[in-house]
């Protein structure tokens, strides 16, 4: 990735151990003795380059839900301040700490930082060489501990569930600290792998043996006895082992002494038996199909069946058909009335909709808009093309928002 014209004037001869992208075309760029920001041109500020030295006391980082900000602790020069996403925090702090750690003169020249651990208040940071631990609320100050690898005894990892140990056998004693569990897994890779590579060997095992034996050889040339890391020799009791002896004489087992077994300290177990009093149900007696009113008989209506006697009237009555007819064929009648209502009623009904359309505002004071077809086409026309400019103007200021916000998150 080739470097902005002035990032790459400003670092000049220096070579970039690192470079790490701040969003858009910002960048972070570290070279052995500073680390330097180059800011884009944007919205809130000119194209820039801010220098920063790696002669430094202290380290600190503040993280937020968006922005994250390094402080660099000059001591009674103050302190620099460089604002970043949050995101890329742990990006930005790998280089930026191996730059100060070089710089500071903790680690050798040629030795590389292979990663950088945060976990709470504890911070590890392993090298080709070394292991540096911190322990505050900085993330590095000049209350660090260092652990080479070339005085390292042992390393080991006790497992938990929730933090992992791990355990440095170093300088004749043993250093612990724990890491959370979902971070352990990298951190044993990345400390075993440091710590093979720097005695040449294949994995753990290998190192430890590799161990023993320099050990071992040491012993030898000093003329000291070395027990390992068996029983101590003068623990034994001389009265326990007495016992011991005595117990090996006279103690013997009887083999023909057996345990009792399950079958032999056990009975049979109860049968289940059929229920004496389980007897059937009685069926209960089957409802009446036919119900109480079956024997209620249908028939003809009385009143309809009854015989007329026209003698006793006395007049002569006409035959039921012809009235009938006559009835059903009299306007007046039920079934003349019915078929007149039902007649011509839908175009009634239209005819009356329209007059009270046409006379909707016949007798009161409001008349009827009266807007034009040319006149509307005109105000719609120009509604249109004011929504329009709206629309152009708002989808400008949300590019400008959007960048805006863009430009705040990268910490400008």
């Amino acid at each position: 990735m080739s470097l902005p014209d002035l990032l790459a004037e400003t670092v000049g001869d220096e070579s970039v151990a690192a470079e790490v992208s701040l969003g858009g075309d910002d960048r972070l760029a570290v070279t052995p003795t500073r680390t330097l920001v180059y800011r884009g041109d944007g919205l809130l500020s000119d194209e820039s380059v801010t220098e920063y030295s790696h002669d430094v006391e202290r380290i600190s980082v503040s993280t937020g839900r968006r922005k994250a900000k390094l402080t660099l602790g000059y001591g009674l020069d103050g302190d620099e301040t460089i604002s970043l996403p949050a995101s890329r925090a742990d990006e930005v702090l790998h280089p930026v700490l191996a730059g100060v750690l070089s710089a500071t003169g903790v680690t050798d020249p040629g030795e590389s930082v292979l990663r950088t651990f945060r976990f709470s208040e504890l911070t590890l940071v392993v090298t080709s060489d070394r292991l540096v631990k911190h322990v505050g609320s900085a993330v590095w100050d000049e209350e660090f501990e260092e652990f080479s690898y070339a005085d390292l005894a042992d390393l080991d990892f006790e497992e938990g569930t929730v933090a992992t140990a791990v355990v440095l056998a170093h300088g004749g004693r043993s250093e612990r600290f724990k890491a959370p569990n979902e971070s352990a897994r990298a951190l044993r890779e990345t400390l075993v792998d440091a710590v093979c590579a720097y005695h040449d060997v294949d994995s753990l095992e290998e190192f430890r043996v590799t161990v023993a034996a320099d050990d071992e050889g040491d012993a030898d040339t000093d003329g000291t006895t070395d027990f390992g890391e068996g029983p101590d020799p003068l623990s034994a009791s001389p009265v326990a082992d007495a016992e011991a002896d005595a117990e090996g004489r006279d103690g013997v087992a009887d083999e023909g002494d057996t345990p009792l077994s399950a079958d032999d300290a056990g009975g049979a177990d109860p049968t289940d038996e059929a229920d004496p009093l389980g007897a059937a149900e009685p069926a209960r007696p089957a409802a009446d199909a036919d119900g109480a009113v079956a024997g209620r008989s249908s028939g003809s209506d009385p009143l309809t069946e009854r015989p007329v006697d026209d003698s006793a009237v006395g007049v002569d009555s006409p035959p039921a058909t012809d009235v009938a007819s006559d009835t059903a064929g009299e306007p007046g009648g039920p079934t003349g009335r019915a078929a007149s209502a039902g007649v011509g009623e839908p175009a009634a009904r239209d005819e009356a909709a329209a007059q009270t359309d046409d006379d909707a505002f016949d007798g009161s004071p409001f008349e009827s808009a009266g807007v034009e077809g040319e006149d509307l086409a005109t105000e719609v026309a120009e509604l249109r093309h004011t929504v329009e400019q709206q629309s152009e103007r708002l989808d400008r200021q949300s590019t400008l928002i959007e960048q805006l916000i863009e430009e705040l998150r990268r910490g400008r």
